[in-house]
């Protein structure tokens, strides 16, 4: 069976390879009737790779499409929401993230026994993007704020439509946000590490006003 052999010498080269391979093998096999009875007629038939090879797709996809929504993610005011959404989405993936954190190493064994190299850097790709969102949210609301500032002393109006007050509340959720996602990535960048700076010295400034 020309299905056996290709699995058991299968060995990706990459992630794309493998979800590739493993979309061709479902391919074939829902034409099958009844898979697992078909399957074990065929003596020594690599069931468990097979099994490994869903498995190790299937994580990977999971991993690629967390990825994909963070590096496509829209950052636009009203910032309220843009928060609400950010600290939402970083709640959901937190834990699985650090339960993977803490599993890849026997998961990595586990795929090796059937020449699979499970691409786990993906981990801080996810870690790097979140990063980049909490810093645009940052960004946001510091020019946000700055216009609102210059709005009250030109006694105009802000494009927010929000009250300069007001930014306090947002200020200090946009910096909770940022030790939230410091944690969960193991640090900050550069631009991270500036705006937070930044962001509490215009906190400071504020409750010095108040």
């Amino acid at each position: 069976m020309e299905m056996k052999a290709a699995i058991n010498s299968f060995q990706p080269k990459d992630m794309a390879e493998l979800v590739q391979f493993q979309q061709h093998v479902e391919h074939l096999l829902e034409k099958l009737s009844d898979e697992t009875k078909v399957l074990e007629k065929f003596d020594d038939f690599p069931l468990k790779k097979l099994e490994t090879l869903r498995t190790a797709a299937a994580l990977y996809s999971k991993l690629k499409a967390m990825l994909n929504i963070l590096q496509t993610w829209k950052i636009e005011p009203p910032v309220g929401q843009l928060l609400d959404r950010v600290e939402k989405y970083l709640n959901k993936i937190n834990k699985e993230v650090e339960a993977l954190e803490r599993s890849k190493d026997e998961e990595s064994k586990r795929f090796r026994v059937y020449k699979i190299d499970f691409d786990f850097n993906i981990l801080v790709q996810i870690k790097e993007s979140m990063v980049d969102i909490s810093s645009s949210c940052m960004e946001l609301i510091l020019k946000e704020r700055r216009e609102a500032k210059k709005s009250g002393e030109g006694n105009g109006r802000s494009k927010t439509d929000i009250k300069p007050q007001a930014y306090n509340k947002m200020l200090w959720r946009a910096f909770e946000l940022a030790f939230q996602v410091c944690k969960f990535a193991g640090g900050q960048d550069d631009r991270a590490i500036g705006l937070s700076i930044e962001l509490a010295n215009e906190i400071e400034a504020d409750t010095q006003h108040e």
